[in-house]
């Protein structure tokens, strides 16, 4: 999961304001052009005009692209949709803030003021409001386009413990027209003027109203391993085995380790830096040395793939870093496959939901199908004309 690479053309983007959003495009041509040359072989330019990256007639791997359903941008809603859930109805958002009712029970039961209550960028609110939390101990609140209720405050102001336990609050407060889709830790570190966002990151979200794909492959008898804040985003559930990484570098190599297992096993890895650190930040170049350094790692875990593995890239929405905002952007994402049993230069086309991701991976290991999503799996493996 490339968290946030959107490749643009998402039929309703102009209902989310993002007409003309297309992350991997758009950056690449504010950088004077990218070199992914793995990322290329598998077909990365055939989905859009990638500047640097242009289309093969020949791809080493199978290439399409996926088009959301779910009504939402979050996060947590494309990796639903991904496990073949989705989402009809969005998320309460909160362009003014939160409403007191919810920010007087949150401060009465934390034992904490609140300041900030709106919506920010992340690295820029707590820039803004350091000196006054590291005075009062004021927990900093946040939300964004998305629907999240953010916390960050600094780890020598509150301990991180602390402000888990300020979530686990917000979590249980956060109900009926105020269910929010994710609570999220945001502890921070450094003096004013360079302040840094550490990887303890935590989500609380809620958990999938139902069964979704991890939780059919799990019956199967299938391992189901979360890299990265797979389990946060579902909850825990249908994650058998969670390790958490502190960048993409650590996803990578922790994705290389894994791939020595035997067994059947779906390893689910979220590279989380080209949103958090780069699309949020409205940092092309950043962006683009991102996708450069991972498509480097990219080549080694293709030389350690399994004979009997398939590996697919993804992503969950677009982050598009030239817009003016600094939210999600509504987009469709790739879908590159590539292994020894997969057809090379197969084209799936632009399917209709993520979720035929979900119907695939079922598929392949002879998992019960969720209820959405149609699989790709006869394409894939040249079996079906």
């Amino acid at each position: 999961m490339l968290d946030s690479v959107g490749v643009g053309d998402a039929p309703d983007a102009a209902d989310y304001g993002d007409e003309g959003s297309n992350t991997l495009g758009n950056l690449s041509h504010a950088v004077g052009g990218i070199c992914v040359p793995t990322l290329q072989q598998l077909g990365l330019g055939n989905l859009t005009e990638i500047l640097g990256v242009p289309p093969l007639t020949e791809t080493a791997g199978v290439w399409g692209r996926l088009t959301q359903q779910a009504a939402d941008t979050d996060s947590m809603v494309g990796h639903w949709e991904i496990m073949g859930q989705i989402r009809h109805e969005p998320f309460p958002t909160y362009p003014e803030g939160f409403p007191a009712e919810i920010i007087d029970q949150f401060e009465a039961l934390t034992d904490r003021p609140v300041i900030g209550n709106r919506p920010a960028s992340g690295t820029e609110i707590i820039e803004e409001l350091v000196e006054e939390h590291l005075d009062s101990g004021a927990l900093i609140v946040y939300t964004s386009g998305d629907s999240v209720f953010q916390i960050a405050a600094h780890k020598e102001v509150v301990p991180v413990d602390e402000l888990y336990r300020c979530c686990e609050i917000a979590r249980e407060i956060l109900t009926e027209e105020h269910q929010v889709a994710r609570v999220i830790a945001r502890p921070f570190i450094g003096k004013p003027g360079s302040l840094e966002r550490t990887s303890e990151r935590r989500d609380y979200p809620l958990c999938p109203p139902y069964p979704t794909g991890l939780d059919l492959l799990e019956q199967a008898g299938v391992e189901t391993v979360g890299v990265g804040k797979i389990e946060d985003i579902f909850a825990g559930r249908g994650v058998e085995r969670s390790l958490h990484i502190s960048d993409n570098a650590h996803g990578s190599e922790t994705i290389i380790e894994l791939l020595s297992e035997t067994g059947p096993m779906l390893i689910f890895a979220n590279l989380n830096d080209f949103d958090t650190k780069f699309g949020h930040r409205n940092d092309p170049e950043g962006y683009a040395e991102a996708l450069e350094e991972f498509d480097d790692c990219l080549a080694e875990m293709m030389q350690t793939l399994p004979d009997d593995a398939v590996m697919m890239l993804t992503a969950d929405h677009g982050t598009d870093p030239t817009t003016e905002g600094t939210d999600h952007t509504r987009e469709r994402v790739p879908l590159l496959a590539v292994g020894e049993a997969v057809k090379p230069g197969v084209s799936i086309g632009t399917r209709k939901t993520f979720a035929d991701i979900a119907a695939t991976i079922c598929e392949l290991f002879e998992a019960e199908s969720p209820p959405e999503g149609c699989s790709f799996a006869g394409q894939m493996m040249g079996e079906d004309a």
